[in-house]
């Protein structure tokens, strides 16, 4: 059997970020051989597709575990810490390893299953459109026909040891992002009236944006926004031309994403032309909410209950995932593993450089994974 553990840290050692992960690809591929799978290489992107053909025929379904790291300089160190300026900080290294290990302990039991098994080894889930990338390059017909059922599964470091959560319905957020650009005209930093200093008006802006979404929308319907660039200047005794604001915003429902893509930049471009000055605003919606099929919730949490404890959450979390291109075509469940070591004071969150994660938990979260894929074809169900 792999080492799953010995696998997960080479990974974590070199973490790739975005689309192209060949390094990440070559270990994937390696820690898949003896399997006997039928293995698709993604041509615009470092993607493995596997298809496991069942001892009989059936229906097909989807396991998809990601693969890209984050442009964090990691500080944890941990004695396989990565050196190359990115790191696992989201858990996907434990993702891409317990995936191996559900395709081969389903590759053990192949004579047993009616059907196959679709592993979706997938790059860039960090932003980058990987999701929708595999689905353009057909990993929803690998097997030959359109998966029944498909199902992920996310470690985080500041969740309890080794519970499983998860919900029917919604279980994350839609993420966009908003970016603002204010023109002014640029000048001496000691004559000020002679230009049209556009950092003032940038902060404002962000002030009044923040201020809209907080008294403007319901709190039981949460808009969270949260500007993580502002971008401006070369000189304290210059004033800048532009200043560039960056926000990412999560949403829970249709109606507010629909609401905050016209209001918000009605607000910025108005507030900038008051100031006299101009603003060039893009809104981009990037991932949908990611949505649990009930039935498929419900296969989630009995398969977990097999394996220890499960919890069921009260509300969604505030994260996104594109795992919600494949929930809008495929019915199928997101779940989570809280992998904060046992015992230990209260840990970094994901996509910290200082989060780490309890790897022994491997074992569990490529058995949920396989489970999920024995429900529907070892039942029939």
């Amino acid at each position: 059997m792999i080492d799953l553990v010995a696998l997960r840290r080479e990974l974590h050692a070199d973490p790739e970020v975005g689309l192209q992960l060949p390094r990440t690809r070559s270990r994937v591929l390696e820690a898949l051989r003896g399997a006997d799978l039928e293995i698709t290489r993604g041509q615009g992107l470092s993607s493995v597709t596997a298809v496991l053909r069942g001892g009989r025929p059936g229906p097909s379904v989807l396991l998809r575990g990601d693969m890209d790291g984050l442009p964090i300089a990691e500080d944890t160190g941990l004695p396989f810490a990565s050196t190359n300026g990115a790191m696992h900080a989201c858990g996907h290294d434990l993702h891409t390893a317990a995936l191996v290990g559900a395709a081969h302990q389903l590759a053990a039991d192949r004579e047993n299953l009616s059907g196959d098994v679709v592993f979706m080894f997938q790059p860039g889930e960090e932003g980058h459109g990987g999701a929708k990338a595999m689905l353009a390059e057909g990993v929803l017909a690998a097997s030959g026909s359109k998966p029944v059922a498909a199902y992920a599964l996310h470690v985080m470091s500041d969740l309890p040891h080794g519970v499983f959560f998860g919900r029917p319905g919604p279980i994350m957020a839609a993420y966009s992002t908003l970016r603002i650009e204010v023109i002014g005209r640029g000048g001496h930093g000691g004559r000020p009236h002679e230009a049209l200093d556009p950092i003032p008006v940038a902060a404002q802006i962000m002030t009044a944006v923040q201020t809209y979404v907080a008294r403007r929308f319901n709190a039981f319907d949460p808009v969270v926004l949260t500007f993580g660039e502002f971008h401006a200047g070369t000189a304290p005794n210059v004033i800048a031309e532009r200043a560039t604001l960056n926000a990412g915003i999560r949403t829970f429902s249709p109606a507010h994403t629909r609401r905050i893509a016209v209001e918000l930049p009605a607000l910025a471009e108005e507030l900038a032309v008051a100031s006299g000055c101009r603003a060039d605003v893009t809104f981009t919606p990037v991932m949908a909410p990611t949505v649990n099929d009930p039935q498929a919730a419900t296969v989630l949490e009995q398969v977990a209950r097999t394996l220890g404890t499960y919890v069921e959450l009260e509300n969604p979390r505030s994260g996104s995932e594109d795992f919600s291109e494949i929930l809008a075509q495929v019915p199928g469940a997101f779940g989570y593993l809280g992998a904060a070591f046992p015992d230990s004071e209260p840990q970094a969150g994901n996509h910290s450089p200082r989060a780490v994660f309890d790897d022994s938990l491997l074992a569990d979260a490529a058995g949920l994974l396989a489970g999920c894929a024995r429900h529907h074809l070892c039942t029939g169900s």
